[in-house]
């Protein structure tokens, strides 16, 4: 698999706007860029492997991406704070 530099850049784009919305969203606070990036990559994960099984389509384009990753970046902080918080919200 070859990933362009743009690509990359898209990604990591995406990445830190939608972790960066999830942080706002989960815990009123960021994570950081390199937090950012990271749970809203996962969370771009969760959420390509979740919506497609629920049925689930918003779209296409970066806008719909950066929505779909930030909330499989919601869904991972939510249960990271399930679990570590003892099943506190």
């Amino acid at each position: 698999m070859y990933i362009s530099s743009e690509s990359l850049i898209v990604i990591l784009f995406v990445g830190l706007v939608a972790g960066w919305l999830a942080g706002k969203v989960v815990r009123g606070a960021g994570f950081g860029i390199i937090g950012d990036i990271v749970i809203g990559i996962v969370g771009a994960f969760i959420a390509s492997w979740l919506f497609p099984r629920l049925g689930f389509h918003i779209g296409g384009g970066i806008v719909a991406e950066i929505i779909y990753s930030a909330i499989g970046a919601i869904i991972l902080l939510l249960i990271v704070r399930l679990v570590r918080g003892g099943g506190r919200f």
